[in-house]
């Protein structure tokens, strides 16, 4: 697996745990296991665990309490948001819902106003023309009494005017017979 960097400068020694870096041969002391170097690195570690744990820690566990009461509280006004907003949707849901109703009872009474204009238009009309149709019902009796009284009034002078011709001169039965009928005719006339 390691074949393919042969040839390279160091490729000999990949696998080789310490390699041998310096001219001079010797080896790398951070590599050498020191008991004086390894208690020394202990007992920095837990002086920098204790001091870190006193002066950092505390503060970062005080700061990620804080941040999560703030997620908390923030989760809790995001939830009570929510819940007075589907309040208020319901609610004007609701409102619709009522101005919905609100306008058809209005249309629908307005249809009802409105067919009863109509009926009381259409019955003031028909009454309107029964008067009409009466006063000229009346009218035409009134020219007809009228006319009829003219007729009768020319047809007494007419006869009053026959009556002074006759007089005046000798008729005999035939030319009375004549006169009658003639007169009777002028009449049917008049009255047709």
């Amino acid at each position: 697996m390691l074949s393919q960097y042969k040839g390279l400068p160091l490729a000999d020694s990949i696998n080789d745990p310490v390699v041998n870096v310096s001219s001079s041969g010797n080896t790398n002391p951070l590599v050498l296991l020191d008991p004086g170097l390894f208690i020394w690195t202990i007992i920095t570690f837990i002086v920098l665990l204790i001091v870190l744990g006193k002066f950092a820690w505390q503060p970062l566990l005080k700061a990620l309490d804080d941040r999560e009461g703030k997620i908390r509280n923030s989760l809790d006004n995001a939830d009570k948001a929510r819940k007075e907003l589907e309040q208020i949707n319901a609610e004007s849901e609701a409102m619709i819902a009522k101005a919905r109703s609100e306008a058809q009872e209005i249309r629908v009474e307005a249809k009802n106003a409105a067919e009863k204009l109509k009926s009381e238009i259409k019955l003031q009309a028909e009454n309107d023309a029964k008067k009409l149709h009466e006063n000229a019902q009346k009218q035409i009796k009134v020219d007809k009494e009228k006319v009829v009284s003219e007729i009768k009034k020319e047809v007494v002078a007419l006869t009053i005017s026959i009556s002074e011709k006759m007089i005046k001169r000798n008729l005999t039965t035939d030319d009375n017979k004549l006169f009658i009928e003639d007169s009777l005719e002028n009449l049917r006339e008049y009255e047709a």
